[in-house]
């Protein structure tokens, strides 16, 4: 018969309670068990000593008759010094997913346009300043011409809206 060294929930709903009992690996989890030799509760403090209670002589006893410790459980018998548990290491925990990878190179993408377009607007404004300048020292006749280009470029200000506007009656629909 497999034996398991394992937790069995009690307690009320959002308000756990575990008992550690020695079970058959075949049985429920809050099912049958062979013997029960502790309790754990999660909702008091890390440093009470009532969180994990243990009875280390019974948990040595089925470790010795082959009783396989969940891995909560294990913490616990390390804790208490009666199993050696090995630290896992997993490198790709702290890796991102694949659509979060995604959504970076897209950012990164629009990043990298974004700079090229503020450095094509740096060159232009450069080639056009000697233009202005001479724009100033003109006459006052030549100053409405100046004026007739600031309207060219709201139409485009509010074609840029209007492309924004059925994305946003998608997001409310």
């Amino acid at each position: 018969m497999a034996v398991a060294i394992r937790m069995s929930r009690g307690g009320s709903k959002k308000r756990p309670y575990y008992k550690i009992v020695v079970a058959d690996v075949r049985a429920p989890r809050d099912g049958k068990f062979i013997e029960r030799i502790g309790s754990y509760n999660p909702l008091l403090a890390k440093d009470d000593e009532k969180r994990v209670v243990l009875d280390a002589e019974r948990a040595k006893h089925w470790l010795d008759n082959g009783a396989k410790p969940s891995d909560r459980v294990a913490r616990f018998l390390d804790a208490a010094g009666l199993l050696k548990r090995e630290a896992r290491n997993n490198p790709n925990k702290g890796k991102p997913g694949e659509k979060a990878t995604e959504r970076l190179e897209e950012k990164a993408e629009k990043a990298a346009a974004a700079e090229e377009a503020a450095k094509e607007a740096a060159a232009a404004p450069a080639e056009e300043a000697p233009a202005e300048e001479a724009a100033a020292e003109t006459p006052a006749e030549e100053a409405p011409a100046a004026e007739e280009a600031a309207p060219e470029e709201a139409p485009a200000a509010e074609e840029a809206k209007a492309e924004d506007a059925p994305a946003e009656e998608k997001a409310e629909g």
